[in-house]
């Protein structure tokens, strides 16, 4: 029985990193397919309203874009129109901005923020990019008069 040639240095160290690149493809595709089958699973009771009263009811709180559509991977801005639960307008309110993917444990790829009241409730928000689709939550912190509550906005980005 002829002896089996033994594999050269080169050879060998191709074939480790071939298996090497193999298992990490293997894991990259689980991961990926763990994380689409999250994508279409958010809860089905969600409110996807423009309009939202605050957490303890001090504000009512609507958004416009500035687009016909939320994009995705493109900056744009908001307007928010404040009111108060007597349906005031809230003038020179103090405002932070969040926003996250609840399922994804991320958060926004910007930094948006208020840049400017408008007047009668309104103020503009800049800085919005969302860089993928799925469930996303914007969350906003409103100050006013001494009064501070948060209102949250669901929407499913396509």
């Amino acid at each position: 029985m002829p002896s089996a040639t033994p594999l050269s240095k080169t050879t060998r160290i191709l074939i480790w990193i071939a298996v090497i690149l193999g298992g990490l493809t293997i894991v990259y595709a689980l991961s990926m397919s763990t994380m689409m089958s999250r994508l279409g699973n958010a809860p089905s009771d969600l409110d996807y309203s423009t309009t939202q009263e605050s957490d303890n009811g001090l504000y009512r709180v609507s958004y416009m874009t500035s687009t016909e559509t939320i994009p995705v991977n493109q900056m744009h801005e908001w307007t928010l129109h404040v009111e108060n639960a007597d349906g005031a307008p809230v003038e020179d309110a103090t405002i932070t901005v969040d926003g996250d993917m609840p399922q994804h444990g991320h958060g926004l790829p910007t930094s948006p923020r208020v840049t400017e009241y408008l007047g009668n409730g309104d103020y503009r928000v800049e800085g919005l990019k969302f860089q993928m689709g799925g469930w996303w939550l914007m969350d906003f912190t409103i100050t006013a008069n001494g009064q501070t509550d948060a209102v949250h906005f669901n929407m499913l980005l396509k």
